[in-house]
């Protein structure tokens, strides 16, 4: 697998989409300082993700063409790799494709965005595929200026990483600082996973006495309401009884009543009788008193 073309558009000095063909095994790059020689090596380590830190830029909107006083600034860079992979010496489900593109885009919002052969992958993704070849982001293959003196001037330690990507040991460890990694993320998750377990018992213990008041109020509303309907009934019937007992005084009360309204009417009746002799008497008296004057008279006259 060996690099075939880089394209590049809108990164750094690259204002328009240039393309870079690497026809053979020994392709150089020759200008004038500032003619944009070093954004090349810029770019491939760019695309295969590093950091703004080792690519001379502050930023990742720096890597962006940012304009002259003849041209305006553009809204996104983007740089593109594409290697021939005949050999079939890319890892994976890689290995079927005898072309490989490896493409990143920024944009001015911060977005970087990674795709291999057309399909959005991770950084990491990008970056699995060049473990133990030499080639990557931080690789000994890519020199870049003052590179030969930071290899020599080196300590041991970091002599010691360019060492192990030469023998293809950094994939290795690699893989393991990722189990590790993924294992004590692991822990930790069993570790939060323990604690949410506490609570959620916790929790749990709450709810199974909430659930048991909750059945306690019910039985106990339950008792309320039968003991209330029993009430009730009881108050209905004592009610019931005393409204017969009304209703059977009421009646005698009513009997009593028309007797009375009887013996009135005989003694109404009775008055009338005597009211009517008593009218007779003296209209038989007031008649006798006539006579009894007329005779008066008369002898007073003889």
């Amino acid at each position: 697998m060996h690099l075939e073309k880089i394209r590049l558009n809108g990164f750094k000095s690259f204002a328009q989409s240039v393309a870079i063909d690497f026809v053979g095994n020994m392709t150089g790059i020759v200008g004038p300082n500032g003619c944009g020689k070093s954004n090349v090596v810029d770019a491939m380590r760019w695309v295969m993700g590093e950091t703004s830190r080792h690519i001379r830029a502050t930023t990742l909107e720096d890597v962006i063409f940012s304009g002259t006083r003849t041209r305006k600034p553009m809204g996104q860079a983007s740089v593109e790799l594409i290697f021939d992979n005949s050999d079939g010496r890319a890892s994976g489900n890689l290995a079927p494709y005898s072309e490989l593109s490896l493409k990143r885009i920024v944009a001015r919002d911060r977005e970087s965005r990674y795709y291999i052969n057309g399909t959005r992958c991770r950084r990491r993704d990008i970056a699995d595929i060049f473990f133990g070849t030499g080639l990557g982001s931080n690789s000994y293959a890519v020199i870049e200026q003052g590179m030969i003196t930071r290899i020599v001037e080196s300590k041991p330690e970091e002599m010691r990483a360019y060492v192990e990507e030469a023998a293809g040991v950094s994939q290795y460890k690699e893989r393991r600082r990722d189990t590790e990694n993924r294992i004590r993320r692991t822990r930790e998750n069993l570790e939060r996973v323990m604690d949410i377990r506490d609570e959620v018992g916790k929790q749990l213990g709450r709810l199974r006495r909430q659930v048991k008041s909750a059945e306690r109020f019910k039985r106990l509303r339950k008792d309320k309401e039968r003991l209330e309907a029993e009430l009730l009934l009881l108050r209905h019937r004592r009610l019931e009884e005393e409204r017969i007992a009304v209703d059977r005084k009421a009646d005698e009360l009513r009997l009593d009543l028309e007797k009375i309204q009887a013996a009135l009417r005989e003694a109404e009746a009775d008055a009338e009788q005597k009211r009517v002799a008593a009218q007779e008497a003296n209209d038989a008296l007031n008649r006798m008193k006539e006579e009894h004057y007329r005779l008066a008279a008369r002898i007073s006259g003889e």
